[in-house]
């Protein structure tokens, strides 16, 4: 048994270096028990998808020994043509690491950096597709693909980046990281036992190892063909045209310095502009009587679900275009994929937008604008300052007094802070609230919004929160939520003109007619 391979099968390949490392095989296998997998560093979900795997193995039944395998198998072509993000990370100064250090210590390094990109990659979705001395090589979008497989090896590669570098080796270690995209045909086997990979065939590997060379040390390189599908998620410089060893062509270059925190990932994922949209006047006249509704202060929450790609975040792009020349404040708040546990992550993104904080502001420009912000709605703003200041990682130094509550308590007060700034918000003006992506929301940020939906119907505000349709929203059932509004492909038009937008209350199901 290829115990690499099982692994790979469950999605796990992450955890195939630290299994040898504890001389796990498959005789080891039967008799790991869940408090064993969790000294490994296996976490919780994973544990219980291997012990199912495991339970499965064992109950697999056994080959008679008398039966001969057979004399030359069958050779299944499993090998498809897709398009695969693949991610080259090399280890810099290995050679003057070996001509300085003892084998079996260099041996420890180039074992721990494995491990580290292996876990690194792992969190991201990446599979580890070969083991090259001193070089991994990785694939995004196989053998499991996302939506995002591009956005999620650039992440990857700026979090593998600061992984090495904090690693506690006898030495301080750099990578390198090139990441390139493209059609491929992928899936064919090749060699057998250890030395067996997942072959891959097209100039995409090549590419992304030949900017992997010209990376500086601890630098990350993409191609122009990943750029294009990161949009402005990320912070990157230029190279230029690149002459590449074995391309005919020059290729241009992207350093990736650092994400951006984009106030909507739709829009800079579309940086380049958005085409006329079209089919979407139902909808949007929905949205617009809500709104009617809300501006008289009957306040209203609209829950929008769709597939992926549909259009839920085109249709609240042009609401609000539709809004341009009304008087009414505007919050938007964006979930996440890669930070459903980091708790406010949506509220605290937006709060930094709404202030013009920067990374480059100091302390006291962080406080002023933030204090700025929160005059708009709070009648005393140094009093809820200390708090989002917190939230937002702020030191308040001497400019207020220390908080010096429990974390609960804290939490409890951050959040009716969070609430009065929308209140104060409200009774100015209408308020247009927008979530995106709600099956990615923190919890701590779901209880926010549990609250806030709760004071909605007395006021002038307007909340439209998306999501997909495998996510259980928990707001179905509270007063003005439209429960399980949901946007339909403009190819299933005529079952959504016959159907009726799910969740529409019967008075809109009238002035429909």
């Amino acid at each position: 048994m290829d115990l690499g391979r099982w692994l790979r099968s469950l999605g796990l390949q992450q955890y195939e270096a630290v299994f040898r490392e504890n001389a796990i095989d498959e005789t080891v296998l039967p008799d790991l028990t869940d408090q064993d997998l969790e000294k490994l560093g296996v976490l919780l979900g994973h544990r219980r998808k291997l012990l199912r795997a495991i339970a499965n193995l064992n109950a697999a039944p056994a080959i008679p020994t008398s039966a001969a395998p057979p004399a030359t198998p069958i050779c299944q072509d499993a090998a498809e043509r897709r398009q695969v993000t693949v991610m080259f990370s090399d280890l810099v100064g290995s050679t003057a690491l070996s001509a300085r250090m003892d084998p079996e210590d260099l041996r420890e390094v180039i074992a721990a950096y494995q491990k580290c990109v292996a876990e690194t990659v792992g969190r991201f979705g990446g599979f580890v597709a070969k083991y090259m001395g001193d070089g991994v090589l990785v694939y995004f979008g196989y053998p499991q693909a996302h939506e995002d497989d591009a956005e999620r090896a650039v992440r990857a590669g700026l979090e593998l980046v600061a992984a090495v570098g904090s690693l506690k080796t006898r030495v301080t270690l750099q990578t390198r990281v090139g990441i390139a995209t493209g059609l491929v045909v992928v899936g064919d086997l090749i060699g057998s036992g250890a030395s067996q990979e997942q072959a891959i065939v097209g100039e995409t590997p090549n590419l992304a190892a030949r900017l992997q060379a010209i990376a500086q040390p601890n630098g990350v390189v993409i191609a122009e063909s990943t750029r294009k599908l990161v949009g402005n998620l990320f912070e990157l410089d230029d190279l230029g045209s690149q002459d590449l060893k074995g391309f005919a062509g020059s290729a241009r270059a992207w350093a990736t310095l650092r994400p951006v925190f984009a106030e909507s990932r739709f829009e800079a994922l579309h940086a380049s502009g958005l085409t006329e949209l079209v089919g979407r006047e139902e909808e949007l006249e929905i949205l617009l009587r809500r709104w009617s509704k809300a501006k008289a202060g009957e306040g209203q929450v609209v829950l929008l679900a769709g597939e992926p790609g549909v259009g839920k975040s085109r249709v609240c792009q042009a609401i609000f275009g539709r809004l341009s020349s009304e008087p009414h404040m505007r919050l938007r708040y964006f979930c996440s994929p890669h930070h459903q546990n980091s708790a406010f992550y949506p509220i605290i993104i937006q709060l930094e937008r709404a202030a013009g904080i920067r990374r480059e502001d100091s302390v006291e420009q962080r406080l002023d604008k933030l204090e700025a912000v929160l005059a708009q709605a709070i009648r005393e703003p140094r009093d809820a300052a200390p708090l989002l200041a917190a939230l937002l990682s702020i030191p308040t130094c001497e400019r207020y007094p220390s908080l010096n509550l429990s974390p609960q308590k804290q939490k409890e007060k951050t959040l009716k802070a969070l609430l009065a700034q929308v209140e104060g918000l409200a009774t100015r003006q209408p308020v247009m609230m927008l979530v995106e992506d709600s099956h990615w929301m923190d919890l701590t940020s779901r209880e926010s919004f549990d609250i806030i939906i709760d004071r909605v119907p007395s006021l002038p505000v307007l909340l439209i929160i998306t999501y997909r349709p495998e996510f259980m929203p928990p707001w179905v059932g509270r007063p003005r939520v439209t429960p399980q509004s949901s946007i339909a492909s403009t190819t299933s038009r005529d079952d959504w003109t016959r159907n009726g937008w799910k969740g529409v209350t019967q008075g809109d199901r009238r002035s429909n007619q």
